[in-house]
Order: C-alpha cells, then sequence, then structure tokens
C-alpha cells in the first residue's frame, strides 16, 4: 500500500517521453505516488524577487479553488528572506545564504530555461528545480532562420551596407555564389531540446533542409529528422554539414566545446549559429575561422562576455550577423512564461506531474 501522498511531501522521478514530446512539448517527470492524495487547506506560500503584474498574480492565483495561492512578490532581497521561512516554493533561485532560511522549501521554478549558474549548495539539495526549456524557443528559431538568410542571401553582408549608404546595386550575378540556397542543405543540431529540435522543425518543413542532429539524452527520432546520434558522433557529424548550430546547455562537458578543431573541421561554405550560450563557443577561434575563411559565415545571439567589449575582433568581420541575446525576446513569450508557471502551481497543488523538472547534477 503507498504511503499517503500530499503536496507538502511529493517526490520527482524521470519518465520516457514520447516522440511528440521530445520535439514540441515540455519534458513531464510524472510523480510515482498518485494515489490517496490529500489536499491541504493551508495557503501554499510562494516567494520571489520577480515583479510580476498584477494580473499576472491573479492568473497565478486563480489555478485553484481548493488551496489559497499566497504569492508574495518581494522588492528586496531583504524582504524575499523575511519571508523565505513561511514559503514553500519560490519563483526565482536560492543560494547557499539562502537555504537555512528555506527549510519548507519543496520547488523552485527558474525564471529562465539556462540553470548554469545554479548555487553548488543548491545543487546539492533535496529541493526540486523546474526551468522554462523551450518556452523562448519559439523566437529564438525564427531569430536563427532570420540570421541564416541574411547570411546566404547576402543581404547584411551587401544590401544593409548599401542602404545606409542610400545606394542599392546587385552583387555578384545570378549565377555566382554571392546568394546561396537552403534547398536539400544540411543542418547540423548539437543539443535536441527546446531551441535545438523547434529551429530543425523550422529548417525541414520551412526551407526543406536536411537534419542531422546530436543530444546527451536517448531521445527518438523523429520521422523528419535523418539522424539523431549520442554527442559523441558530433566531430562525425560536423564536416558533413552546411549549417552547425549550438543548442546545447552549458554544461563543464560543453563549455567551448565549438573550439578550433570544430570550425577547421567545417565546410569552407558552412555557416555557425550560437543560440544557446556563449561560452560553449571559443570566440577568438570563430574569429581566425572567419577571417581566414575556415567557414563562411556566423549568426551570433550569445557571446562569450555580454556584451562584446567595443574593441573585439567579431565586430572586423563583415561575415557576421549579431543580436543581443535577445532572440528569445516577445510579449508572446512573457504570456507562456506565466501559463507554464501557473499550469506547474495548479499541478504541484493537485500532486500531479510538475513540467520541465531539471536534473540538477546534469546541468539540465
Amino acid at each position: 500500500m503507498p504511503d499517503a501522498f500530499s503536496r507538502r511531501s511529493f517526490l520527482s522521478a524521470t519518465s520516457a517521453v514520447s516522440a511528440a514530446a521530445a520535439t514540441r512539448n515540455p519534458v513531464i517527470v510524472p510523480n510515482p505516488i498518485l494515489s490517496n492524495l490529500q489536499a491541504s487547506s493551508d495557503p501554499l506560500v510562494i516567494v520571489t524577487r520577480y515583479q510580476f503584474t498584477p494580473e499576472e498574480v491573479k492568473q497565478i492565483q486563480s489555478v485553484s479553488t481548493r488551496t489559497k495561492i499566497d504569492l508574495r512578490v518581494c522588492k528586496t532581497q531583504e524582504e524575499f528572506q523575511k519571508h523565505l521561512p513561511e514559503a514553500e516554493v519560490v519563483y526565482g533561485s536560492l543560494t547557499a545564504k539562502d537555504l537555512p532560511l528555506a527549510k519548507r522549501v519543496k520547488w523552485v521554478q527558474a525564471g529562465g530555461a539556462g540553470v548554469e549558474d545554479m548555487d553548488p549548495a543548491f545543487r546539492d539539495s533535496n529541493i526540486v528545480l523546474t526551468n522554462y526549456a523551450r518556452t523562448f524557443a519559439h523566437g529564438i528559431s525564427e531569430t536563427a532562420m532570420g540570421m541564416l538568410l541574411c547570411l546566404t542571401r547576402g543581404i547584411s553582408k551587401y544590401y544593409i551596407p548599401q542602404f545606409y549608404k542610400r545606394t542599392m546595386k546587385p552583387v555578384g550575378s545570378a549565377k555566382s555564389d554571392h546568394h546561396t540556397e537552403l534547398v536539400g542543405r544540411i543542418m547540423g543540431i548539437a543539443g535536441f531540446g527546446g531551441i535545438g529540435s523547434m529551429t530543425a522543425r523550422r529548417a525541414h518543413f520551412g526551407f526543406d533542409m536536411r537534419i542531422f542532429a546530436t543530444d546527451a539524452k536517448p531521445l527518438p527520432k523523429p520521422e523528419w529528422v535523418e539522424i539523431l546520434r549520442e554527442p559523441e558522433w558530433f566531430m562525425e557529424m560536423v564536416p558533413q554539414v552546411d549549417v552547425l548550430v549550438c543548442a546545447v546547455p552549458l554544461t563543464p562537458k560543453t563549455e567551448r566545446m565549438f573550439n578550433e578543431q570544430v570550425f577547421r573541421s567545417m565546410k569552407k561554405t558552412a555557416y555557425f549559429l550560437a543560440l544557446s550560450r556563449g561560452r560553449c563557443y571559443d570566440d577568438m577561434a570563430l574569429v581566425k575561422a572567419l577571417k581566414e575563411g575556415w567557414i563562411a559565415g556566423a549568426g551570433l545571439d550569445v557571446t562569450p562576455v555580454e556584451p562584446p567589449p567595443s574593441d573585439h575582433p567579431i565586430f572586423d568581420c563583415p561575415n557576421v550577423v549579431m543580436t543581443a541575446h535577445t532572440s528569445g525576446w516577445s510579449p508572446d513569450r512573457q504570456i507562456r512564461l506565466i501559463a507554464l508557471f501557473a499550469e506547474n502551481v495548479r499541478r504541484y497543488v493537485e500532486g500531479l506531474p510538475l513540467i520541465n523538472v531539471v536534473d540538477k547534477q546534469a546541468g539540465y
């Protein structure tokens, strides 16, 4: 007979993910003990320093009619720590200094997708962590394709500079490689999570590209993906692709994984897209690759240092398109953020599986 389960003592366990979930939906980690659910009459205290709007607070509080949701929005760290001893849920993060005050905290909802900066003491705690994986992928994948088109169609290199000079003349000829196409080309993606899988969908269904990918998780391969392999296949994939995408989470294993060896192994006609974390690639090796013609160009939403200093040599490379780590921004993203957190609050209150539970030791 399983133990009685209440939201005060929930557990998390890993489950297999369907092919659809692996490519479109947040990962769900179910609780194996769902019988004998006991509703609690105590308010659920959520503490955060994130400045939710009054409308967002109401949306989160409305998820349960059985349990009062007491969402406390704190303006200072001192106020946050004052309320922390009463909290069962935290929206944001916890540090080693916070943990002695967080005796009742069972669950933390991170404010972003990447969790590489979590405090080591929190990593080793028993507190469950969820993140916003896949929530930002819509805008990031659209930005990825926009940057890629700017590069392949010569928009950023040839035509935007002309526009600012109030001139407009064709560059090259109808047969020259100043303008190239994506149809039939291979996109190779390292990291087939939210960003990687959605970028792959845009590339395949929108531009008829072939998709190769690697991921550390044993994900089922969607029919529209040609190859999906383990990370050890990465260096075999690199020389074959026309577009190489960095969509891996930042971990000790992925830091600077896109290095000089990788850039030298790419086709001279290939492009590099950095979409997840800047510290996953060696920026100086990339500059060398761009200036010496090892690769055709790069689209960067992230850099190792953000923002890059004004004297960084990346600004001397005309075959680069950059954004300021803003590719995931949009009003629509905020709607998804609040909706996902509200849904997780509902699930927590009801003793149901939480969405996007993070393996804290793995870092994603």
